[in-house]
């Protein structure tokens, strides 16, 4: 537990630099001296103690020992779902990413589920987020509610604008609203796509998919016998034609965004999700969506034509005219 004593003594430098009192002789000398002064501690250090303490404190603690510089971060994104009732503890790490990590966590027992995905963004400063600017063309900002923050809002435009703190907080939390909010649209409709449970600041928590043992590897890591390959590209393609049919793309999409588990695939990430009529590169980043999937089926014995298959979807879903040609 952090103590009274705790921060006097760690902020007992500051008192005597700006403590009024220390301006009069005589009442500095009419003070009590301080004694069992502690020395202070690296920033680092006091870091480190917090995060911890804050993560016990609230009696959460977990089965997968994080690495020190996860641990932190790690539990403060879960708190929230732990204190739902949602989580009642993490077990593994089951992917690792450039934007985020994602745990296997055991549910609480009124989910009705056994296990739960957690997908935390990692922190601001280790991720690697490229050329996302193409991706928010035509997007709304997001609040952490979900709803769309008004362009009357001047302050936050500023902030915005000006790349502050709270500017890159509402970037972050909107980019992370996108996914849940895609994710709850696309499992209404009957996508391919995990079962979102809950958002918090930092992280995302949704349906897991394997067992206790693994979980499910990226498509790109599977080989398809023939039959099974044919049917789940015209699944995959079902998913991509079910998007469109809601204005949205994918935006990154590959055999490595696509598990496999039990002869069924899953879509995930989806943070790059893009607006078929608002996004000026929408035609370019649809093609590269079947490009890609084309791609891997082709390595699995099954032949596609992606350019008929774009001009199709684009005739039927897209804009009037691609803007880029």
């Amino acid at each position: 537990m952090i103590t009274d004593d705790f921060y006097s003594d760690e902020y007992d430098e500051y008192e005597t630099l700006f403590d009024p009192l220390n301006t009069d002789r005589q009442a500095r000398r009419k003070r009590k001296p301080r004694v069992n002064h502690v020395p202070k501690k690296a920033r680092g250090e006091i870091i480190d103690e917090i995060a911890e303490t804050a993560g016990l404190e609230g009696g959460f603690t977990t089965t997968y020992q994080p690495a020190r510089f996860e641990e932190g971060w790690l539990l403060s994104s879960l708190q929230t779902f732990y204190d739902q009732g949602l989580i009642i503890d993490v077990m593994a790490r089951v992917k690792g990413g450039k934007e985020a990590n994602v745990y296997r966590c055991r549910a609480q027992p009124g989910t009705s589920e056994t296990w739960l995905a957690a997908k935390v963004y990692r922190p601001r400063q280790f991720r690697n987020l490229r050329n996302d600017k193409v991706y928010r063309d035509g997007r709304a900002i997001l609040k952490s509610d979900g709803t769309i923050a008004k362009k009357t809002d001047h302050r936050l435009m500023r902030a915005l604008d000006k790349k502050s703190d709270f500017g890159m907080q509402v970037r972050h939390t909107s980019w992370l609203m996108h996914e849940v909010t895609t994710l709850e649209r696309l499992y209404q409709a009957g996508a391919a796509v995990p079962r979102p449970f809950g958002a918090g600041e930092n992280a995302i928590l949704m349906d897991y998919i394997g067992d206790e043992y693994i979980a499910a590897p990226a498509l790109q890591e599977v080989s398809l016998a023939q039959a099974e390959a044919e049917s789940l590209f015209q699944e995959l393609l079902r998913n991509i034609e079910l998007m469109l049919a809601h204005d949205m793309i994918h935006g990154d999409l590959s055999a490595y965004n696509v598990l496999y588990w039990a002869g069924n695939i899953t879509l995930i990430d989806f943070p790059q999700v893009v607006n078929c009529h608002t996004n000026e590169n929408a035609y370019t980043i649809l093609q590269r969506d079947i490009e890609r999937t084309c791609e891997y089926f082709a390595r699995q014995g099954v032949s596609s034509d992606p350019e008929a298959l774009l001009a199709d979807l684009w005739s039927r879903y897209g804009a009037k005219a691609p803007h880029n040609l």
